[in-house]
């Protein structure tokens, strides 16, 4: 029976150890320290950082981690972990180049296969794309990604093409980025008829493995097999060569995983949990994470250029200052919101000191939210190229193939986390940029995960999975509230729109309005929406749904502002709204919202 567990979490910038205890049964976090990590010049090895951190833990815990250089292992009586595991995304975290034939057919399932992998991927080669075959050779070499990932063709199909495509990849013949003793891994899973040609192809050149064909059949993508080539290569090959990576996968046991990969294995626990779809952002200073569990299936996006610090800008560019300026209820222009933005990406770590600034960067965070769940919904989509069956009832519903899987009414629940959210100074905050953001429809319970525990949780599940269960739901998730948002037809505000019963009462839902309803400890803890005949929350329009309120769940947010959200015309009345609407939740004192209709 395991008594004390260790995680570690090597990131781009800084180190987290966290440390779990049992103690009557019962397991809880029992300390957390952060250090810079360590990958690059001087220090030139991780375990640096890392042992950085255990000591400043040893300190915290009064708990003995280290013998010398040494990991003290199994626990004793005051020192010592029974398990240790980490995730990295250490040096950038894993970097590939994907290829397909196509860029919108293999190319893009190679795209989403490297993703769900864990992966940044810094270039998509295709043989359709407009660039020359130099430039593409070129990109390659110059990008030097630790992993090429070579797809095209069915199983059993023409292999001239595939072969192009894997002659440019030979020839860029990429150098590591890690140490110069190895040579760049290549996996090929496309048409397993060439595998012999490339065989020869990268003899010596790359370090070739093979996995499944990602597309056997136009009609079928098959990720897994890639997915799990990618991790072990990435392990074998990538991480061995980084600098003190050797020690730390000796220390783990091999319990090392991409941080993504973590996360993705803790979200499919909680979709599976959850007995739906689920849905988590991950807002940082540079790129903002978007990772979804559809029909059991994990997708991720890397939106690479949207971020809180570094990236601050292209959210500004992309979003526009205009479409920031509508979330602000007080009175300011677009060359304040300018300057404010780019004072934030000089002093990345700098905080907000007043309402208004903590406003705008939460203003800011609700668009780069948006900007990144429209990206995610474009890669996350049904295979292009695919012959749909129809029947006679299809006749009048004419959907093309390619269309995206990301429906927000199947979307059951949502997590938050990175700074903007996750250290916002009020729940209710958090809630309402979840809320603004990626405009929930239907029935979803929202979280944050205010401890950065999740990427922990996905490498614990290989340990223990009743243990990982325990601690998602004691230290991870934080429960903010569950949305009801109706979707139909605009209708005039002050229109009912569905009615809610919970706990004895009914609530009216009302167009144009934020309303919450506090939840009693002794209500029931199953309410039921009934929405009017043009308006639906996850039945059909008209038909009632009855849902039971997650453990930990004390409110409930009555969402009648309609999706998409409808702003009033003129700026001084889309200011009045925004204030009723932050008011309704007490995401802000009222002092900061003084001068205007609450």
């Amino acid at each position: 029976m395991y008594q004390r567990l260790l995680c570690a979490d090597i990131g781009s910038t800084t180190t987290k150890a966290v440390m779990f205890d049992r103690h009557s049964g019962t397991w809880s976090m029992s300390g957390k320290t952060v250090s810079p990590t360590t990958v690059e010049s001087p220090h030139l090895d991780v375990m640096i950082g890392l042992r950085q951190a255990l000591s400043k833990l040893e300190a915290q815990t009064g708990i003995r981690l280290m013998d010398g250089p040494r990991l003290i292992t199994p626990a004793q009586d005051g020192s010592g972990v029974d398990i240790f595991v980490a995730t990295s995304s250490a040096g950038g975290g894993l970097q590939m180049v994907v290829t397909g034939l196509m860029k919108e057919i293999t190319a893009e399932s190679a795209h989403r296969a490297a993703l769900g992998a864990g992966a940044i991927v810094s270039d998509v080669i295709a043989l359709d794309d407009p660039r020359s075959a130099i430039e593409k050779i070129d990109a390659i070499k110059r990008l030097r990604p630790d992993i090429v990932l070579v797809t095209g063709g069915t199983d059993g199909g023409n292999i001239s093409e595939v072969a192009a495509i894997a002659e440019m990849v030979a020839m860029a013949n990429p150098q590591p980025r890690f140490g110069q003793d190895f040579k760049t891994p290549v996996i090929f899973a496309g048409n397993v008829e060439a595998r012999s040609f490339v065989e020869q192809l990268f003899r010596d050149e790359m370090e070739l493995s093979f996995a499944d064909n990602i597309r056997p059949v136009l009609e079928k993508e098959v990720f897994e097999p890639a997915r799990h080539r990618i991790h072990d290569v990435f392990l074998e090959h990538v991480m061995m060569h980084a600098p003190g990576y050797n020690t730390l996968i000796s220390w783990a046991e091999g319990h090392v995983k991409p941080t993504p990969v973590a996360v993705g294995d803790a979200l499919r626990f909680l979709a599976d949990k959850a007995g739906g779809d689920l849905l988590t952002v991950d807002v940082g200073g540079a790129t903002t994470d978007v990772f979804s569990v559809i029909d059991s299936r994990f997708y991720r996006t890397v939106s690479a250029n949207l971020g809180m610090s570094y990236s601050m800008g292209n959210v500004l560019a992309e979003a526009t200052p205009e479409m920031v300026l509508r979330w602000l209820p007080f009175e300011t222009d677009e060359n304040t919101v300018r300057n404010w933005n780019f004072n934030k990406m000089i002093r990345p770590t700098g905080l907000p000191h007043t309402f208004h600034e903590l406003m705008l960067e939460q203003a800011v965070c609700k668009e780069a939210l948006r900007l990144s769940l429209e990206h995610h919904k474009r890669l996350i989509r049904g295979l292009k190229g695919v012959q749909q069956r129809r029947g006679a009832g299809d006749v009048f519903r004419q959907t093309a193939s390619g269309e995206t899987l990301v429906d927000m009414m199947k979307i059951k629940v949502l997590v938050g986390t990175g700074g903007a959210l996750s250290y916002a100074p009020r729940r209710s905050q958090a809630a309402m940029i979840l809320l603004d953001g990626l405009q929930p429809e239907g029935i979803t319970h929202l979280y944050v995960d205010s401890r950065f525990l999740l990427p922990h949780m996905g490498v614990l599940m290989d340990i223990d999975r009743d243990i990982t269960g325990e601690l998602i739901d004691r230290e991870t998730l934080i429960p903010l509230a569950t949305c009801i948002a109706p979707v139909g037809p605009q209708v005039t505000p002050g229109r009912t729109v569905a009615r809610i019963s919970v706990g004895g009462g009914t609530h009216d839902l009302v167009a144009g309005l934020l309303q919450v309803v506090e939840l009693e400890d002794d209500e029931e803890a199953v309410f039921e929406v009934v929405p009017e005949r043009q308006f639906d929350v996850g039945s059909g329009a008209g038909r009632p749904v009855a849902c039971k309120v997650p453990d930990g769940i004390a409110r409930l947010i009555l969402d009648g502002r309609g999706r998409p959200l409808e702003f009033p015309r003129d700026v001084g009345s889309i200011r009045q709204t925004v204030a009723r609407w932050y008011d309704a939740l007490h995401a802000y004192p009222r002092h900061a919202l003084q001068g205007l209709e609450v």
